[in-house]
Formats: C-alpha cells, sequence, structure tokens
C-alpha cells in the first residue's frame, strides 16, 4: 500500500476486471430485479440478443467502420498539426507567446457550437463531421504537446550546450527524444477525446455511424441497442488506447511504468 508502489501485472489486470464484474453485477440486480424499468434500463441479456442481431445483419460493422473513419480522419488531421507546432510552442518562448493566449480561449468554447457554422461552411457531408473532431481535440492536443515540450529538464539542454551542441542539434537530438513519450500518451489521450465528440459530430446529417445509430434508437425507445452501439463505442476506444500503450512500450521500453 504504499504511494506509487509497483504491483504485478497479474493483479493490476485482476483489479480491472473486477472493476468490470462489479458494473455487471449491479447492471443485472438493477434489471432483472426490476429495479428500473425494463424501458429505461434493459438487462445484459436484451443486450446481448440485439448485439447479436446487429452483428448478423451487418448493421453494427457498417456503423462501425464509417464512426471509426470519422473519428480517425479527426484525429489524423489534428495530430499532424498539433504535434508540430505544440513542440514549436513548447521550444521557443515566441512562438508560445503567439499562439497560447488563442488557443487557451478557442479550446473553452464546446465543439458543438460551431456545428451550425461547420454546416454553413462544409454543408451535411463527411467534412463537417471530420472538421467537429477535429475542432474537439486540436487545441487541447497542441497545448498539451506544449506542455510536454516545455517540461524538458533544462538540465539536458544545458548539459548538451556544454557538450558542444549548438542550435537545430540541440533540438532534433535532445528535445525531440526527450519529449517523444510525453508526445506518445498525450496522442493516447485525446484520441480518447476525439471518440467522445462521435455523437456529437454524428448528431446532424447522418445517415450512419454509430452516433447516428444511438440517435435512432432514441427515438424509437430502443434502449438495448442505445446500449450495444455505447458498448461498441468504448470497445473501439480501449482498442485504440491498447494500441497506443503497446507502441509506447515498443518505442520506450526503458519507461515501462508497469500499467
Amino acid at each position: 500500500m504504499l504511494l506509487r508502489q509497483d504491483i504485478s501485472k497479474s493483479l493490476y489486470s485482476g483489479l480491472g476486471a473486477a472493476h468490470f464484474a462489479l458494473l455487471f453485477v449491479i447492471w443485472s440486480l438493477l434489471a432483472y430485479g426490476h429495479l428500473v424499468p425494463a424501458s429505461l434500463l434493459p438487462t445484459p441479456g436484451e443486450v446481448a440478443r440485439t448485439a447479436i442481431e446487429m452483428i448478423r445483419d451487418g448493421s453494427l460493422a457498417e456503423h462501425a467502420l464509417v464512426s471509426t473513419f470519422r473519428v480517425t480522419s479527426g484525429f489524423l488531421i489534428s495530430a499532424v498539426i498539433a504535434v508540430p507546432l505544440g513542440i514549436l510552442m513548447g521550444t521557443w518562448k515566441w512562438a508560445m507567446g503567439f499562439f497560447e493566449p488563442m488557443f487557451g480561449f478557442i479550446r473553452y468554447m464546446p465543439a458543438s457550437a460551431f456545428i451550425p457554422l461547420f454546416i454553413l461552411w462544409l454543408g451535411l457531408g463527411e467534412p463537417e463531421k471530420i472538421m467537429v473532431i477535429f475542432w474537439g481535440t486540436f487545441f487541447q492536443q497542441v497545448l498539451m504537446v506544449m506542455d510536454v515540450t516545455k517540461n524538458v529538464p533544462i538540465e539536458l539542454i544545458e548539459v548538451s550546450y556544454t557538450l558542444g551542441a549548438r542550435g537545430f542539434s540541440v533540438f532534433s537530438r535532445v528535445i525531440i527524444p526527450a519529449s517523444l513519450p510525453g508526445i506518445v500518451d498525450t496522442l493516447r489521450i485525446t484520441f480518447g477525446w476525439a471518440w467522445t465528440y462521435l455523437v456529437v459530430a454524428e448528431i446532424v446529417g447522418a445517415s450512419s455511424g454509430l452516433g447516428y445509430a444511438i440517435m435512432h434508437a432514441a427515438r424509437f425507445g430502443h434502449t438495448e441497442k442505445i446500449f450495444v452501439c455505447i458498448l461498441t463505442i468504448g470497445l473501439l476506444g480501449m482498442i485504440t488506447d491498447l494500441i497506443f500503450k503497446f507502441i509506447y512500450n515498443v518505442l520506450f521500453a526503458y519507461q515501462r511504468r508497469g500499467t
């Protein structure tokens, strides 16, 4: 029970599984015990049967693929711009002074508030939905990358100067390598945020996607379909999180933290 003491991987995995099991038990007690109306909380069996039906008719895969494309596109466009810009801001104070105040101001504006403008500017097609995800991710992403970069220990930079490094050499051989682990972690976290904007992105003018399926099911009171789509989004998000953790452990094995 010591603070920040490492635990075994088996214990770590077991604790996570126990948490899922606890939530499942609570859900089952509430649903099967009729403590919550069936119209508000379907049973795990109903959700499982609906999921199987949606898998068999191909609708779940279709919605999931469309949503994955939108989230991934918005995230990648954001990352391609945010990562170099964040590194620039974290390395040179003039860049931070120019960009940070405006980005700090915009990041408090909800992406959903811009949907009417995005529709006017981009129409109701894919660009509008990708833009919502981009807008909801970019400003947080660039500021987090900036923080990671500016927190590179000054001692590393001073030692590199002492050893004769200058200019771009310090940037490429000290700042970038020292920042990369934190940048990969930032990308992992912000990819999760991109998934949270999915329903907002698909709420208007969509005819497919998990967010669309959730809204369509809500109109007809099909709560079991809502649960299937929400759980699918959670599963897809968990898969992307595991992919980023795998990349982190492969690239930065020397910094493994046992998580």
